[in-house]
């Protein structure tokens, strides 16, 4: 996937060693994740909306003045193939101002049920995604 600015996700190995660190070192991480960045972005996948510190960097990054967009990528292709389920949304369960925060952040959901599809589809359209998410996350300052 094309990565906005060179940013690259983090592997699972340097997330597991993150971990190791306990909660101060993770939310040191996020907050380190976060400073230099505009917009924050969710790769929705099954659990995401489920994860503690998914959601903590969501409120994180919008406390900050950050834009915030989801991505679903339950149709992108794992190790082996194959493909997951769609997950909940994670901006449905929080609140801003008494709105539900999925009404105000975007969560994109490729229109495609193939690995390359999808991937073809966010990356053509990733930049504008965020752009968009500053520009939402402008008229909350």
């Amino acid at each position: 996937m094309g990565m906005v600015e060179g940013n690259t996700p983090v592997s699972d190995n340097d997330w597991e060693q993150v971990k190791r660190g306990g909660d101060t070192a993770i939310e040191k991480w996020i907050e380190e994740q976060l400073k230099y960045r505009a917009c924050a972005v969710v790769l929705v996948g099954t659990y995401t909306a489920s994860r503690k510190w998914v959601i903590h960097e969501i409120k994180r990054a919008w406390g900050l003045g950050k834009g915030v967009v989801g991505i679903r990528i339950h149709n992108l292709e794992d190790r082996s193939g194959k493909q997951s389920s769609a997950g909940s949304n994670p901006f449905s369960g929080l609140q801003l101002q008494n709105v539900s925060f999925d009404k105000i952040v975007r969560l994109y959901d490729p229109p495609f049920v193939s690995g390359k599809g999808v991937y073809a589809h966010v990356n053509e359209n990733i930049s504008d995604w965020v752009e968009e998410a500053i520009k939402i996350r402008g008229r909350y300052s």
